[in-house]
């Protein structure tokens, strides 16, 4: 009796500190966004307002070229996720479907692909996006992150629709259904849940992305937010804004939590559906 109220005491005080490491940057994130600037650097720290003030907020907002860094964000995201989501559900279904030369091999190339570390290929598209002309567009973010988020929703969906049951196939062949017609009529359908936390994965990739939003962009007809946020910071020649760098970071941060909340029943059937094999 005395273990095992001692393991779960130890199991609860673990969860408390992991819980308070994880949410604790968010409160002091959105904590400081309400103090005015003046109380940001007071001494001794407060760890609450002493006065609450939307300031840091009406700047942000007010703020013409941060506005049009979000629509950009959600274009080159939203671009990016909706893309990749439709490759990938034509190559994961080839994948887990069709038996062809190589297919190990491709599915390990996959993979590798979206380890790649980004620096490598920075060059290179930097280069090949002048090339094209479309340096400081939406197309050069667009693509670029679907190198990464593209292999990421095929092997993820390749895994997935493999759990799908084939005799589906074979039913909807002897209706006279084409293969096409299987993918986007049966197995699109049933494979909703890993399309959706698939696609809120890279969206939240793509959202966060900070180097190549930095390289290919140039000024905010393409900027998205993470370059807007840090921009911030060259601003004042004395000191750094941290109110409205901590305002600006909380709406950024809302929109994915929003979208988390939304889609969080279909988020954990989509990541737990290949844990129980039936």
């Amino acid at each position: 009796m005395i273990i095992r109220i001692l393991s779960r005491t130890a199991f609860y005080l673990v969860l408390a500190v992991g819980l308070f490491y994880i949410l604790f940057p968010f409160y002091w994130m959105i904590v400081n966004s309400l103090k005015p600037s003046a109380e940001l650097f007071a001494t001794p720290l407060s760890y609450w307002p002493r006065q609450l003030t939307l300031d840091n907020y009406r700047a942000v907002l007010a703020d013409g070229s941060f506005v049009r860094s979000i629509f950009n964000s959600f274009v080159v995201a939203g671009g990016a996720t909706i893309l990749s989501l439709a490759l990938s559900s034509m190559a994961a279904y080839a994948l887990a479907r069709f038996r062809f030369a190589g297919k190990q091999a491709t599915l390990y190339i996959i993979l590798g692909m979206s380890t790649f570390p980004q620096i490598a290929v920075l060059g290179g598209l930097f280069t090949l996006a002048r090339a094209l002309g479309i340096y400081n567009t939406y197309w050069a973010l667009i693509l670029s992150y679907m190198i990464f988020t593209l292999p990421f929703c095929v092997w993820v969906l390749t895994s997935f629709i493999k759990e799908i049951p084939d005799t589906l196939d074979e039913a909807a062949t002897i209706d006279g259904a084409s293969a096409w017609q299987i993918l986007w009529k049966v197995i699109i359908p049933l494979a909703g849940p890993g399309l959706v936390a698939t696609g809120l994965l890279s969206f939240i990739n793509a959202w966060n992305e900070f180097l190549f939003a930095l390289t290919l962009t140039a000024d905010n007809q393409a900027r998205t937010v993470p370059v807007a946020v840090a921009l911030f910071s060259g601003q004042s020649e004395h000191e750094l804004p941290w109110g409205k760098i901590t305002a600006a970071s909380t709406v950024v941060t809302v929109p994915v939590v929003l979208l988390a909340l939304m889609f969080q029943k279909r988020i954990v059937e989509g990541l737990t559906s290949g844990a129980v094999k039936g």
